[in-house]
């Protein structure tokens, strides 16, 4: 029997115990067209907050009584599916179990970029993948941009940082607490706010006296006000993720939006499954990046499934450095 964390009821506010249950489940034989997958690396990520509402968004809510899903890397066991065998590494969204039966239409073979598997979740995954194109195609950013970054300290903040740097942008970092603040400078940052310390408003305006070129927000609430009241006139703004609503259901407050009009601010949402055909440029770039030392993999590693609840809980309590990962 596999074992699976379950949703067992919607979360009003910050989820708690309460609202999950780990168990075992049994799983179907594997069908035409499907692999089983024994899982070895599990993504926890902040998007999974708002998959636990029962309201429409670009991907379905988690049902009431089933597994949860994620991202997800193991070892094919058994396949019925061409192009899949034995031995296989591959990415998934199987996640929150030890094992999984999967379409394999929904899986990825992991290329051979000579990486650890784990990053596939991390800096050659999604996260990765997110924090490029969220940066160069949402937001356009370009050489000598002035970018500003929240959550920098983040699995997609600090690949922003990154590659900002790497494409030879000037990058202004939030981040909660001098560990923290330190990490981000460590990743190249030319100066970085800690949130905690005081108004974001105050520190950025401080951090940027001639203003931002380019926002890319993992935050929202008082970061993306602040980063109105400063933006340049044309700026551009990667609207990726608002950590701060997701467990708040007061609607955020913005004193400085009107100036999105008078500065000709650009936002743009985005969802990093909109490029899929273009992973092939992701890879073509990052990996030379990781492999020399121009990008830089961090993780926070939880080991254990019974432990995944607490790595998810620990996304909102600013647990993790760089990517949280589960290691099974």
């Amino acid at each position: 029997m596999a074992r699976a964390w379950h949703l067992k009821s919607r979360p009003q506010g910050m989820p708690t115990p309460e609202n999950f249950e780990f168990k075992e489940v049994a799983l179907p034989p594997v069908g035409d067209g499907q692999i089983r997958v024994r899982n070895s690396w599990l993504s926890v990520d902040p998007y999974m907050r708002g998959r636990m509402n029962d309201v429409k968004s670009y991907v379905p809510p988690f049902q009431i009584g089933a597994p949860l899903e994620g991202g997800a890397v193991g070892e094919v066991l058994e396949s019925k599916a061409e192009g899949f065998a034995p031995g296989d590494l591959v990415q998934h969204m199987g996640g929150w179990r030890d094992e999984a039966v999967v379409d394999a239409r929904t899986a990825n073979k992991l290329p051979n970029l000579g990486a650890p598997p784990e990053q596939f979740l991390g800096m050659l995954g999604v996260t990765g993948a997110t924090a490029y194109f969220g940066l160069l195609d949402a937001a356009s950013a370009k050489e000598g941009d002035i970018v500003f970054v929240s959550a920098a300290a983040g699995a997609v903040g600090s690949a922003v940082v990154q590659i900002a740097k790497a494409k030879g942008m000037t990058v202004i970092g939030s981040a909660g607490g001098a560990g923290k603040c330190d990490f981000v400078r460590s990743l190249g940052a030319d100066r970085v706010v800690d949130y905690r310390e005081g108004s974001i408003l105050k520190g950025l305006a401080a951090a940027a006296p001639d203003g931002i070129d380019v926002y890319f927000d993992n935050v929202g609430a008082d970061h993306l006000d602040a980063a109105f009241a400063v933006a340049r006139n044309n700026a551009r703004f990667a609207i990726c993720g608002m950590i701060a609503n997701y467990n708040d259901a007061t609607p955020a407050s913005f004193r400085f939006i009107a100036r999105i009009i008078a500065a000709r601010i650009r936002l743009k949402g985005f969802l990093v499954f909109d490029y899929m055909p273009r992973f092939g440029e992701f890879y073509a770039e990052m990996g030379p990046w990781l492999a020399n030392g121009t990008v830089k993999s961090r993780e926070t590693v939880v080991d254990g499934l019974d432990n995944t609840l607490d790595a998810f809980l620990g996304l909102f309590s600013g647990a993790n450095t760089g990517k949280m990962l589960v290691r099974l």
